[in-house]
């Protein structure tokens, strides 16, 4: 198994690793609207943090060598109601290819988010 580590997503706030490859899959953290630099949520609104997450989810993708043509995605909402505007922003980073996914509610998630996406992804 080999660890996944870049600078430019978030570092681990527990004890976990931004991700692990084993047999050619990458299984990432969720990542929530983390700065990469701060360690603070970046924005207020859905639309916003949608937004960082799926920066740093590209991070992780990138540091693996593989991208969103390649995933699966489990994606955590603190409010169903923000579900269309977490889906306009969402879409932003997928082409032609769209992933399959699930989406749920949850009653809360680390550090007050109102969204995390982790991601299971091919790596060749």
């Amino acid at each position: 198994m080999k660890t996944i580590s870049t600078a430019n997503a978030p570092a681990a706030i527990g004890p976990y690793a931004q991700g692990n490859i084993a047999g050619g899959l990458l299984f990432a953290s969720g990542q929530i609207p983390l700065d990469p630099e701060t360690g603070e949520i970046v924005g207020s609104t859905i639309e916003e943090q949608t937004a960082q997450v799926m920066k740093n989810v590209a991070a992780i993708l990138e540091a693996a060598g593989t991208d969103f043509d390649h995933v699966k995605t489990t994606c955590f909402l603190n409010d169903m109601n923000d579900f269309a505007a977490f889906n306009a922003e969402y879409a932003k980073s997928f082409g032609e290819v769209r992933p399959a996914r699930s989406a749920v509610a949850v009653e809360k998630l680390p550090k007050g988010a109102l969204v995390e996406v982790e991601v299971i992804a091919e790596v060749n």
